[in-house]
């Protein structure tokens, strides 16, 4: 059997460059500032104005909720971004995004817009966030088996995303159970959230071990990947708040002695995992001071720092509240006094981001038919050129993908190489860029071979619609 491979002709819409608006990581932001106005109402100790506030700050949150939603859908970036390694960790910040969002609905949007309203809000966001975070705890690791490649000191925080989704689904499902139909449905809902618990506790921990043990056996993370070890943190806290909310419905739904057991569980089993993750609070410290010393450069990646510590303050606030421990009480307030200071620096550098984001001129990006001429003009506006090749022989590579990335993560353009493997993106601004090659996406056809003579098969690369 012969077989051979055929770029299939280059279209004009292959030859032109977008630009994504934003990658799913911005989705971060939604999540950072909904747990900001959700932790608010778990706090064992009430402030005066504090529920007001914190009812404005879900309206804020329900709003770039959706801002971002029609942002995103609208630029067709999904399989541009599940091609990334990197951003196709964050398609668990929308659901979870969904998620945060809706159980504000029910903790603070009843005073606005009344108890069904808001159940109804919660009941759409919780099925949509469950089954966008489902899907993605499936896809994203499927992805990191069959098409991305990793080097073995490629694990960071971010891995967690895609698996912490049902987890979150589980804490604010358990806010649903009083208001669901008593019998057979409330029964399927918390096994469901205890299911889920343990689908999203059991693959964190998992992906905790590799984060450890590449930070112990490689060098230390730097940069903007250094507060995505805070969402170690996250999966931690976020543990600890669902078994708590789950045993408190239980009884509603198990037989005596079992929701006894799901006390004692939420109790002693949340003591322990809260006991891991001020290990881990600890190390990321650590880590986050030493990176500060030496230049930590705004991403979306600093939204790391604000779900993760609204976590450990709904975690600390629901053992706060089983024990009765003043420890646990005035430990809770002062995580969520530091919580609001990091919400603001964040958000204050997100704006400043977002407003030179905004003045940024149009990227006309293309790939040359032509080698690449060396009297090429870069006085005009800087000018991002290479070639891409084989890494054995340096052979130039055709028609391969090359995506430029900003320093956030947002696509800046996509185009194709030239026959002489040759890129150029043109009329850049001076800034740090990530550049990601990709060659065809594999292709699989069934074939039968006769007994006798020799079949030709010819197999055809293309690259998807970006």
């Amino acid at each position: 059997m012969n077989s051979s491979s055929s770029a299939s002709p280059l279209s004009p819409a292959a030859n032109r460059t977008i630009r994504p608006v934003l990658g799913p990581s911005w989705f971060a932001a939604v999540m950072g500032t909904g747990i900001v106005a959700n932790a608010a109402v778990t706090l064992p100790r009430s402030f005066h104005g504090l529920r007001t506030a914190a009812t404005v700050v879900w309206l804020g949150a329900a709003l770039l909720l959706m801002v971002l939603a029609v942002r995103y859908l609208r630029q067709r970036a999904l399989r541009v971004h599940a091609a990334d390694p990197m951003v196709a960790q964050f398609f668990g910040a929308p659901p979870m995004a969904l998620l945060t969002v809706g159980a504000g609905a029910l903790l603070l949007g009843r005073s606005l817009i009344g108890l069904e309203a808001a159940l109804a809000v919660d009941w759409v966001l919780w099925s949509l966030g469950t089954a966008l975070g489902l899907a993605t705890a499936c896809a994203v690791p499927y992805l990191m088996v069959t098409r991305h490649r990793f080097a073995p000191d490629a694990a960071f925080g971010g891995w967690l995303m895609p698996v912490v989704p049902p987890m979150v689904s589980a804490a604010t499902g358990a806010l649903l159970v009083p208001y669901t139909p008593a019998g057979q449905l409330r029964l399927a809902l918390l096994l469901g959230c205890y299911a889920m618990l343990g689908l999203g506790l059991v693959a964190a921990l998992l992906v905790l071990a590799m984060i450890y043990s590449r930070l112990v056996h490689h060098d230390a993370p730097t940069g903007t990947v250094v507060p995505t070890v805070w969402i170690g943190l996250g999966a931690l806290g976020q543990s600890v708040t669902a078994l708590g909310a789950l045993a408190v419905v239980a009884p509603s739904v198990l037989p005596a002695p079992y929701a006894r057991g799901t006390a004692v569980f939420a109790l002693l089993g949340g003591i322990v995992v809260w006991g891991f993750a001020m290990l881990w609070l600890a190390l990321a410290i650590g880590l986050t001071v030493r990176t500060i010393r030496a230049g930590l450069p705004f991403a979306p990646t600093w939204w790391s720092f604000i779900f993760p510590v609204g976590a450990c303050v709904t975690a600390t606030g629901t053992l706060a509240a089983r024990t009765g421990s003043e420890p646990f009480i005035w430990t809770a307030v002062v995580l969520y006094a530091l919580l609001v200071i990091a919400w603001v620096v964040v958000a204050g550098h997100s704006l400043r981001h977002t407003a030179k984001h905004v003045r940024r001129r149009p990227v006309a990006g293309h790939a040359r038919r032509r080698p690449v001429e060396p009297d090429l003009r870069l006085d005009v506006a800087p000018v991002l050129s290479g070639t891409v090749r084989t890494a054995i022989d340096g052979r130039p590579i055709s028609e391969a993908r090359v995506t430029l990335l900003d320093p956030v993560g947002d696509v800046v353009g996509i185009t194709l190489t030239a026959e002489d493997g040759s890129y150029v993106f043109t009329d850049l601004e001076a800034d740090r860029y990530t550049v990601v090659a990709a060659g065809y996406p594999a292709q699989a056809a069934p074939l039968t071979l006769d007994a006798t003579g020799q079949d030709a098969f010819d197999l055809t690369l293309a690259h998807d619609e970006g």
